[in-house]
């Protein structure tokens, strides 16, 4: 089966798989050949593509998975393989929205640091499967 993951800007991948795992609003979802058509909203998580014996992970930023006689489509606002992520940085997003959560005296929107605290922890897990 063949899988594209486009975001706005490029087609961070685009090649046949054997298998492909994601996140979406509703649980985890894991696709097979020949599976059934599907059309699913995606959550801030990773990605997981198998290719033979090997795996690749990418960071998904929400968006859309459809899938269809054998071609997956995911299209997304960002995504990143996660050997291209800079693993620093992710650590200190992470420890920069974590932060602005727990001041109880700072006047932040609560949802925008639990999305950033999401996307930092969805990096550095796809840095550590790569």
């Amino acid at each position: 089966m063949h899988l594209k993951i486009i975001t706005h800007e490029r087609v961070v991948f685009d090649d046949d798989v054997n298998e492909i795992y994601t996140k979406t609003t509703d649980g985890e979802i894991g696709i097979l050949k020949n599976h059934v058509p599907v059309m699913a909203a995606l959550d801030i998580g990773v990605t997981k593509v198998v290719q033979g014996n090997d795996a690749k992970f990418f960071t998904t930023m929400g968006g859309v998975l459809q899938f269809k006689n054998d071609e997956a489509l995911i299209l997304t606002t960002t995504a990143e393989c996660g050997d291209e992520i800079d693993v620093t940085r992710a650590k200190e997003a992470l420890k920069r929205a974590q932060a602005r959560l727990a001041d109880s005296h700072a006047a932040i929107d609560a949802k925008r640091a639990e999305a950033a605290i999401a996307r930092a922890m969805a990096r550095l897990k796809a840095t550590l499967n790569n």
